[in-house]
């Protein structure tokens, strides 16, 4: 997906207009699973079991050992874990195993939610599938995506098990052969989360080739063409974006693009990092 020079300028211009400022404060509310009836449960009060969820002991109307068929379950309330984002950060600076070091609990505690709609579970797992995938853990990959997959049946196999393989893909296959991989992921024709990291780990690929160009509008395209993607791939690829064109002598733009990315790194160390780019520059 090529951009001309005009189009790039604009597409840039246009995601920084409609850049999200992502905020949080006070302590999270402890994750609760809310039932067709109104009524709710911590999530740390309760196990899986077969198609039922166990209550482990007695907690108000509830009683330990008291079974509740999964299909009453209506929804997750509670905040996103806020490790998920910081993983992801680790993920798209290199720091895979950070990454891991992270999610797997996270995707332990929340495994009894990846039924049940509005569940963080199925974010966490993806993440950490690409996490493994970036370690050539194939089999951790294989059985990751299966139970996502098995989560999401409507789906049929899952985009991000897709985007596995193509990052599973070791250096001793052509180079061209891992990009067409990723680029086809980033056409847009899957989703906006899947397409953003094609984009963004296609654009590394680019980097370590030292052809900028490409890198440039493939990192311009996380943020301008994938914008729903997520808001901490947005706020890495300009960081990278911004170096790119700090290093064209294009500086206004890259103020605007880490300035950009402060806001939408919230709560992870990304916004350190574009926060001391931007000091260098001003």
């Amino acid at each position: 997906m090529a951009l001309s020079p005009f189009t790039l300028r604009s597409s840039l211009l246009a995601c920084l207009c409609a850049a999200t400022t992502a905020t949080s404060s006070g302590t999270p509310d402890p994750t609760q699973i809310v039932l067709q009836n109104g009524r709710s449960i911590p999530l740390t009060s309760l196990t899986l079991q077969g198609d039922n969820l166990v209550v482990q002991s007695d907690i108000g109307m509830f009683k330990a050992g008291q079974a509740i068929p999964l299909q009453s379950a209506d929804h997750v309330f509670g905040e996103k874990p806020a490790a998920i984002n910081e993983a992801v950060a680790f993920l798209l600076t290199g720091k895979p195993q950070d990454a891991q070091r992270l999610l797997d609990s996270v995707v332990s505690e929340l495994r009894i939610t990846a039924k049940i709609p509005g569940n963080f579970w199925i974010e966490a797992a993806r993440t950490l599938l690409i996490a493994r995938a970036l370690v050539a853990d194939a089999p951790g990959c294989v059985e990751l995506g299966k139970e996502i997959t098995e989560a999401t049946p409507a789906q049929g196999t899952d985009s991000f098990v897709t985007l596995g393989r193509a990052l599973l893909m070791p250096p001793t296959i052509k180079l061209d052969d891992r990009l067409a991989a990723l680029r086809d992921l980033s056409t847009g024709k899957l989703p906006a989360n899947v397409s953003a990291y094609a984009a963004f780990f296609r654009a590394n690929l680019l980097k370590k080739e030292k052809r900028t160009p490409e890198a440039l509008e493939a990192f311009l395209s996380v943020p301008c063409l994938f914008p729903s993607g997520g808001l901490i791939l947005n706020a890495a690829a300009e960081i990278q974006a911004a170096d790119f064109l700090n290093a064209e002598g294009r500086r206004e733009e890259a103020i605007a693009l880490l300035t950009s990315a402060v806001r939408e790194a919230a709560g992870t160390f990304l916004v350190n990092d574009a926060n001391k780019r931007l000091d260098s520059l001003k």
